[in-house]
């Protein structure tokens, strides 16, 4: 069944409105079409994939180019680039590379996307609110949009989250249905978790698990403690990277949970049960880790982008030390959260020990093996995923505690 258009979707699809919204209306209309969707429904706002010069190359700068002439008709802004945009030189990044990315954001720019480029859009204002259909593509934005604040938005690709800002609508299917939001995985994690990652080995044994179901976290060994913003945030990015799960729900803390808990009553004989215990978790961070702590030259924060906290955590641990020569500290996070943390203080800090804070990039979508780094510590489950994806470099995942302990003299 070909989904339904309204006259004036027909007429865009005719090219009246001219010849990036009729490309981007085809794209909607043939998406729709493949996962049989009745018809488009507006966003609020939309968050764009492929970014990276690294990851879409001259072809994809080539598709978006073609696309000038097209705006924007919701909010929409941008994944991480392959660099920071303002201090590339100083990450080493070759001109070349350089040149292919600022071109990338030029054209983003011109059709009224904003070049905010982060793959935490909701710590700087894309806020959606609960129930809110939107189309954002990043897989741990996805994930934490759907499940902490209640929001709808499938996991798009880079071409139709464009096609999605050009035209201001997505194809109604997927997680905008409420029948495909309802929990076919229980997960029972009777152990205490301690911070953030715990908090992400746990979202990548789940995601191991879960594939592309949706799970249901019963309550865990913290009564009378409040999960931290980016403690979700890291199991969001986790669960995403080792499965595909662009939604979970968790007892007593996401918006749907009470809705997902009594669907689950109802399902109970045809719910799969999965315990996760301590040594699931170590496990877990064994298999990711592929380099000893003597082969670490870097360290590596911010994937997802740092937040403020987090920033203020390892300023805490910088604090009056001094890295080690060969070993060196980057951080990333977004150039808003950047801005204010040199307020706060932060930057400073990290800086004066040696590290190095850049904005609107990342570890997975720059080219750190081409820089010349053979080895990175991370705190992440989802840059040990995604960097041990690419090969090269090798990759030893560890806390924050630890991992700074690495970079340290003493």
């Amino acid at each position: 069944m070909l989904m339904w258009l309204t006259r004036e979707e027909e007429r865009i699809l005719g090219g009246e409105k001219g010849f990036a919204a009729q490309k981007a209306m085809e794209i909607l209309v043939a998406l729709g079409d493949i996962f049989g969707a009745d018809r488009l429904i507006p966003v609020g706002s939309v968050q764009v994939s492929g970014v990276s010069y690294k990851t879409i190359g001259d072809e994809g700068l080539k598709w978006l180019e073609s696309l000038r002439g097209g705006k924007a008709v919701v909010e929409a802004t941008l994944n991480p680039a392959g660099m920071d945009l303002e201090r590339w030189e100083e990450m080493g990044i070759p001109k070349a590379f350089a040149d292919g990315q600022l071109r990338i954001i030029a054209a983003f720019q011109s059709m009224g996307i904003q070049p905010l480029c982060t793959c935490t859009p909701y710590l700087l204002g894309n806020f959606p609110r609960l129930g809110e259909h939107l189309a954002w593509s990043e897989s741990s934005a996805v994930c934490f949009a759907n499940s902490v604040l209640g929001a709808r938005t499938n996991r798009e690709g880079g071409p139709s989250a464009v096609a999605s800002a050009l035209i201001g609508k997505t194809p109604r299917f997927g997680y905008h249905l409420p029948e495909n939001r309802r929990p076919t995985l229980r997960i029972d994690v009777p152990i205490i978790l301690k911070d953030s990652f715990d908090f992400s080995l746990l979202g990548y044994v789940i995601g191991l698990e879960a594939k592309n179901r949706v799970p249901f976290i019963g309550r865990m060994g913290r009564y009378g403690y409040i999960i931290a913003r980016d403690e979700l945030k890291a199991l969001s990015a986790s669960l995403a990277a080792s499965g595909s799960v662009a939604l979970f729900h968790m007892e007593g803390i996401t918006p749907e949970a009470s809705m997902a808990k009594r669907s689950l009553r109802l399902r109970m004989q045809e719910i799969e049960r999965l315990r996760i215990e301590r040594q699931d978790l170590e496990r877990a961070r064994e298999n990711l880790s592929t380099a000893s702590e003597d082969e670490v030259d870097l360290v590596a924060f911010g994937c997802p982008h740092a937040s403020l906290e987090e920033l203020r955590l390892i300023a805490g641990l910088l604090h009056g030390k001094r890295l080690k020569r060969r070993v060196k500290l980057w951080i990333f996070t977004s150039l808003g959260i950047r801005r204010i943390a040199e307020r706060c203080g932060y930057i400073h800090a990290i800086e004066a020990a040696g590290g190095r804070i850049y904005a609107d990039t990342c570890m997975v979508v720059s080219p750190l093996g081409e820089i010349g780094f053979e080895a990175i510590a991370v705190n992440s489950a989802k840059a040990a995923v995604y960097l041990s994806a690419l090969n090269k470099p090798k990759v030893i995942l560890a806390s924050t505690e630890q991992c700074i302990r690495m970079a340290m003299n003493s």
